[in-house]
This record gives C-alpha cells, sequence and structure tokens, in this order.
C-alpha cells in the first residue's frame, strides 16, 4: 500500500522547518506520510494553491487561516488548523537611516523606550509630508497585527501617524535597500539578511511585544482534514517528532545546513543558525547577542493549537479592519484552530497535552505548571509589553479598553 501524501506549500522561512526537517530527516516515512513541498515567496498564493486544491495543506500565517475562514477579502472557505509550526521568531528591522534616527545602539530596543523616539521621528516626517512606511508580509499577519498593537501601545496611529505596505518576506531587504519602507516586519532569515547587507538593524523582536505569541500554522481546508482522518493523525504525528528534533541543540548546524538549501530558503547558513540558536546580530558585523526563546518550538506544548490566540487575532481582526465585534465571528475564528485534532494524534505519544483548549493570554510572568490529559506541561512567562492580558470570554471588553 503507497503511503499517503501531503502536498504542503511554504513560503521560504526558518520557521518552515517542521514539515521540510520531516520529509528530509524520515519522520514522515516513519508515519507512513508522503511530504510533497511547494516553494512559493507570497502567502496570497500559498493561501490560493490550498484553497483551489493545488497543495493538500500549508504552512501559513496564523491571521489567513481566521480571514479565510470569515470570507475576508474573498469568499469564505472553511480552514482547519491542527497544529502551531511556531511561536514568535520575527522581528522589526529598521533602515539604518531610521535607526539612527531613534538612537537604536547595539542591542535590542525597548519597546518602551524605543517608541517613544520612534513617536517623534514619525511626528517629523509626516509634518514633512513623508510619513514614515513600514512593510509587512500580508495584511493578515501575525506581524502585521504585532506591529500595530506596538505602535498603538506607544501612541503611534497606524494609518495616520505611518504607513503600512505589504512587501513578501523574500524582498524585505530589498525594500529596504530601495528606500521603499523605511522598517520591516518579517520573520527569519530576512531580517537577519538585511542587517548583513547593511541595510537595516534590528531593532525588536516581536517576542518582546507578544511572548509566545502565535506564528505560522498548519492549515488544511476542512473537508480534507474530515477525509483523511487517520492520514492527518500521521502527519500531525511527523511534525511532532521534527519539532522534537529542531530543538535538540546538537541539531541546530544540521538543521541550518538543510534550511540553507536553494530549494527551501535559498539563505546563508549561519543567517538561518543565529535563528535557531536564539542568536540575533542587530548591527552590521556586530556579535549576535543572546534572547533567548526568540523563536520558540516544541516545549510547553508550543505546537498546541490554542483557541484563545485564535480569539485574541480575531480580536485584532475587528480592532484593525474597522468592524463590529460579532460573536459569531468569534466562534467561527476560534473554531478554525483544533486542539482536539492536535490531542487525538498524540495521545499515547508521551506529548504534554494540555486540557484546556482556551486559556488568558499574557497573564503569566513566571512559569506555572498547567492541568493536563497527559504528560506534565509548564507554561513560560507570555506578557505582552504593556502588560495588558487577554481574555477570550471577553473580546468586546478588551476591545473596549485598548487605545
Amino acid at each position: 500500500m503507497s503511503a499517503e501524501t501531503f502536498r504542503i506549500g511554504f513560503v521560504p522561512l526558518v520557521d518552515a522547518a517542521l514539515p521540510i526537517l520531516a520529509h528530509e530527516l524520515g519522520f514522515a516515512a516513519a508515519e507512513g506520510v508522503r511530504i510533497e513541498l511547494v516553494r512559493d515567496v507570497t502567502w496570497a498564493t500559498v493561501r490560493d494553491r490550498l484553497l483551489y486544491g493545488h497543495t493538500d495543506a500549508a504552512h501559513l500565517v496564523a491571521p489567513l487561516a481566521i480571514a479565510t475562514a470569515l470570507g475576508r477579502d474573498r469568499p469564505a472557505v472553511a480552514l482547519t488548523v491542527p497544529f502551531v509550526l511556531g511561536l514568535n521568531g520575527n522581528a522589526i528591522t529598521f533602515s539604518t537611516a531610521l535607526g539612527e534616527a531613534c538612537g537604536l545602539g547595539e542591542s535590542l530596543g525597548d519597546p518602551v523606550v524605543l517608541g517613544a523616539a520612534l513617536k517623534e521621528v514619525a511626528a517629523q516626517r509626516l509634518a514633512a509630508g513623508r510619513p514614515l512606511r513600514f512593510g509587512v508580509v500580508h495584511r493578515y499577519s501575525s506581524h502585521n497585527y504585532m506591529l500595530r498593537y506596538w505602535l498603538a501601545g506607544v501612541g503611534i496611529r497606524p494609518d495616520a501617524d505611518v504607513a503600512i505596505t505589504v512587501t513578501s518576506p523574500t524582498f524585505a531587504a530589498d525594500a529596504l535597500a530601495a528606500g521603499e519602507v523605511d522598517g520591516i516586519c518579517v520573520g527569519e532569515p530576512w531580517n537577519a539578511i538585511a542587517v548583513d547587507r547593511g541595510v537595516g538593524r534590528i531593532a525588536l523582536a516581536t517576542a518582546q511585544i507578544w511572548r509566545r505569541g502565535v506564528e505560522k500554522v498548519l492549515a488544511l481546508r476542512s473537508d480534507t482534514a474530515a477525509e483523511r482522518p487517520e492520514a492527518l493523525t500521521a502527519l500531525l504525528r511527523a511534525l511532532h517528532a521534527a519539532a522534537e528534533y529542531f530543538v535538540r541543540p546538537d541539531t541546530a548546524q544540521d538543521s541550518a545546513a538543510l534550511l540553507a538549501r536553494p530549494e527551501y530558503c535559498d539563505a546563508p547558513v549561519e543567517a538561518i543558525l543565529r535563528a535557531i540558536t536564539d542568536r540575533i546580530r542587530v548591527t552590521p558585523g556586530s556579535a549576535p547577542i543572546a534572547y533567548p526563546d526568540f523563536m520558540f518550538q516544541y516545549r510547553e506544548a508550543a505546537n498546541f493549537p490554542w483557541r484563545s490566540q485564535a480569539a485574541w487575532l480575531y480580536a485584532q481582526m475587528v480592532r484593525w479592519d474597522g468592524l463590529r465585534f460579532s460573536a459569531a465571528d468569534a466562534a467561527t475564528a476560534q473554531s478554525v484552530f483544533r486542539p482536539d485534532l492536535y490531542r487525538a494524534a498524540l495521545a499515547g505519544s508521551g506529548a504534554p497535552l494540555p486540557n484546556a483548549s482556551s486559556k488568558l493570554e499574557g497573564a503569566l510572568d513566571a512559569p506555572i505548571g498547567a492541568g493536563s490529559t497527559q504528560g506534565r506541561l509548564l507554561l513560560g512567562q507570555d506578557r505582552f509589553f504593556d502588560g495588558r492580558a487577554f481574555d477570550p470570554d471577553d473580546i468586546a471588553g478588551y476591545l473596549a479598553q485598548l487605545p
């Protein structure tokens, strides 16, 4: 009997690692699954291939899965997210000129202090008729929402005080070099490449804005997930095995070399290795600095699709699309994330399985034990930079108190 095949679309980013490793290192084959990888450079194309049946699953920015299910910008198509491919791992990179204007030094900025400096520069540029422009990878991306959350939190009005536009991750450094944007919020290795090319300097890691913030997910059409339950279970187990491998210190060099290949990230091994090992070079030629958990995988059930994370993304969608809160839309958004499928796939594996599907987001200052149906679960610090917490049971109340 031939192996079940999943064609998986991806964008060349370090956080596409798990399906790549599952394919290349035999984790998929061990579960009786065959993975074919389809490389694209824009999230819109990855999404469209999935919707039109050219692929079976996708490495996707989490908010785009929710927007697709809600019918934003196109007719609604039900999507299923049974597995999170990574938390955080993005950064905000300024052009060298903007970095100098904001007084950035040889370390990552402080979100509040840097925000105050950026607010002054933004006001000057707006008064001169040349508002600052920031590039994000898609309108419905965590990059867009993280950037906007930070800007609004320090008193800078997105779309009024600064402009936000869309740029592909692979072309983000080129956009900085050409002066088309003054800053970018993208995933690795493209921030590192902007720094190494001398056209940018990393200002913040998105983990400084929301620690443990949801990033990329595995997304499937819901009909595919329903029609192929056993194959999907096998795929999720393969991805989980790849995640365990990926976080081991002794595998980092090999993983970086594999991801650097032309058919995957097509990027320098050293830039990829820095991301995998939580080291950030903030200015050209400087020694990388350690930032623990810059890119977060595997530990603390990091791959578990918390419905509360989907709820936060929906809240940002309401906020920035100028929509009214809808309890029905909130329920649809949260139903995209499928912790039940994750639990079913990993039952008996030894992986910690949360017994809740939702939690208060941003409330933990220190690690804490959490209830689990299997294994011992410890959840780490998950704060938002402004100290707010998000209650998925009171989205309307949360939205009402935001700046």
